[in-house]
């Protein structure tokens, strides 16, 4: 909440610059409270990170996936172009999503749909502040192509975390869900008003 009052209050640099932080934060309290604790979790904590990169490097060096875009500074450290925190947040957001989807619902193509659209209204909130905040940048903007893609690779995701029967702390998991929306949406309207 800080963060965005610094924002409306024009300190735009200082508290941007923090982000990385901010998502080391969130991994954080992902692993503590989550639990991420035994070395099958861990692996697949891991596994999604590595995929994350790998899809974001895919999309930054070819254009597919996502559309022609590039990684600015607030992300942190980056690999070949890709910040590690990237890979760190699919991976977050895969284990947060998934918990909430399974509070909801036991058939595991319906999980996998729920948790992956959930991925996707957070990633649609991200593409409104994500050139204003340094985070990435679209040559044109992301098209619908975009959020198809982070669909499927999701939805992909979402299934192997039900094949490995994730289980996890809901409110957690929603918080941390919840609280990046909540960030995207407030940060949205700061920058249109």
């Amino acid at each position: 909440m800080s963060a965005l009052i610094g924002l409306a209050l024009g300190y735009e640099e200082f508290f941007l610059g923090k982000s990385p932080f901010t998502m080391l934060l969130l991994a954080g309290l992902l692993i503590y409270y989550f639990p991420i604790t035994v070395p099958k979790t861990i692996l697949l904590f891991l596994s999604f990170t590595a995929i994350g990169i790998a899809v974001e490097w895919i999309g930054v060096h070819t254009g597919w996936l996502f559309g022609t875009y590039s990684y600015g500074d607030n992300f942190g450290p980056k690999l070949d172009g890709i910040p590690y925190l990237i890979g760190i947040n699919w991976a977050l957001l895969t284990f947060s999503t998934h918990i909430i989807a399974r509070r909801f619902f036991h058939n595991r193509w319906i999980i996998a749909g729920a948790g992956a659209a959930l991925m996707v209204v957070l990633d649609l909130f991200l593409e409104q502040i994500c050139d204003y905040a340094g985070f990435w940048s679209f040559e044109n903007g992301a098209g619908w192509f975009n959020y198809l893609c982070w669909f499927v690779i999701a939805y992909v995701l979402h299934l192997i975390a039900n094949s490995f029967n994730l289980k996890g702390d809901f409110k957690v998991s929603a918080h941390l869900y919840i609280v990046q929306l909540i960030f995207a949406a407030i940060l949205w309207i700061i920058i249109t008003t």
